[in-house]
């Protein structure tokens, strides 16, 4: 065997999820799951991780765990600069995130919790993408993949903070990819509509075109293999909701209101 062959025989795939305890993180984990892959799977509960990671090593993947905090900075880039020493990831998704709500009308979310929310949903994965790019640069490849949300397209009174978090890593992953374009790694960027969880459980107001997450990580899978720009679903509701985009703002703040999206509820986390 040569030297070359060797090396081809030891280099796995490598995927890097985070959230990969949560509905869609999962299903993705599953999904990638596969001979001659290496999986690094990151979750904040530890007993649904190892369950998923024997299911994962099952399937012939390779498979590492972590669940520092993603919001320490120094803890993440001393992990994602000690995972790039063995081997770059192929794959980055960044998928951990979290929701709140107005706990009653007229009233707003409660401030540390919305400050937990940006942190997590909006400021780890442009961490992550500035700890990882000089890597992928060197090499010449990779695939970062941010999660946004339909909610992207315009505000939703249940979740203004959330759908900010999600507008926001929807802007900044469209202006990374033709950043980073020309360096060989491409960008794509998620916008799921509501996906069977108990985050989509808590949720107040209507779920229409609900989707099971095993559906959502293969359409995402699907999208990330031809390098799209962008993966949303379903279509009825992302038609839908680009519309609301495209429309002025007090008429789809009208259908807003219509449709039931004004309901409040329980705070939920992922």
């Amino acid at each position: 065997m040569t030297a070359l062959q060797k090396t081809a025989e030891n280099h796995h795939h490598c995927v890097l999820i985070t959230g990969a305890t949560g509905a869609i993180g999962g299903a993705l984990a599953r999904a990638y799951a596969a001979p001659n892959t290496q999986l690094i799977l990151h979750g904040r509960q530890q007993d649904k991780l190892e369950a998923l990671a024997e299911i994962c090593r099952h399937q012939g993947a390779k498979v590492t765990l972590s669940n520092i905090n993603l919001t320490d900075d120094h803890a993440l880039k001393a992990w994602l600069d000690e995972l790039c020493t063995n081997q770059v990831p192929d794959i980055v998704i960044a998928n951990a995130g979290k929701n709140t709500h107005p706990q009653g009308a007229d009233m707003l979310e409660p401030w540390g919790e919305v400050q937990a929310l940006l942190d997590l949903n909006l400021k780890t994965p442009i961490a992550m993408a500035q700890h990882l790019v000089p890597a992928m640069q060197n090499r010449g490849s990779g695939q970062l993949v941010f999660i946004s949300s339909l909610a992207a397209w315009h505000g939703l009174p249940t979740t203004p903070s959330y759908s900010a978090s999600k507008a926001g890593i929807k802007a900044y992953g469209e202006g990374l990819r033709g950043l980073l374009a020309p360096h060989g790694i491409g960008v794509t960027v998620v916008m799921p509509g509501y996906v069977t969880s108990p985050m989509c459980d808590a949720m107040p107001g209507p779920k229409p075109w609900e989707w099971p997450p095993e559906r959502a990580a293969k359409a995402i899978k699907r999208g990330i293999a031809a390098n799209r720009s962008r993966i949303s679903f379903p279509f009825p509701l992302n038609f839908g909701t680009w519309w609301l985009a495209v429309l002025p703002a007090g008429v789809s703040q009208w259908l807003i209101q219509r449709l039931g999206f004004n309901h409040h509820g329980e705070t939920p986390h992922d």
